[in-house]
């Protein structure tokens, strides 16, 4: 006697699998990038009024940016360092502005007692 499932050799989507059961696919372009590596990626997009291809893309294979004109793609990002949280804090103020802010919050650490 065989065991009790039901639906042995079978998966989850099995079946036949056609146009008819689907629908009909929508009308597709296909449009190439490359990106500065000279990697080319050709991804498809539904061809529908009102709907644009985008002008960049990102490469499967690298990540950079990749454009639609083979001879000119778009340029790497910029990698900006890591910043701390002083090298921010310079940025805004002058050592003039940051002497002025440490005496004030010295001042009121004496006037608590906090400090001496």
């Amino acid at each position: 006697m065989a065991g009790g499932n039901a639906i042995r050799g079978s998966r989850v989507g099995a079946g036949p699998m056609g146009e008819a059961e689907r629908g009909e696919a929508a009308p597709r372009v296909v449009v190439s990038y490359w990106c500065s590596n000279g990697h080319e990626t050709t991804p498809s997009f539904a061809q529908e009024p009102g709907l644009s291809v985008p002008e960049t893309w990102d490469c499967p294979r690298c990540g950079l940016p990749a454009g639609q004109d083979q001879a000119n793609p778009p340029a790497p990002p910029r990698a900006e360092p890591y910043k701390t949280h002083l090298a921010y804090v310079k940025e805004r103020r002058s050592s003039e502005e940051g002497e002025v802010i440490l005496d004030e919050a010295l001042d009121t650490l004496r006037q608590r007692g906090l400090i001496q």
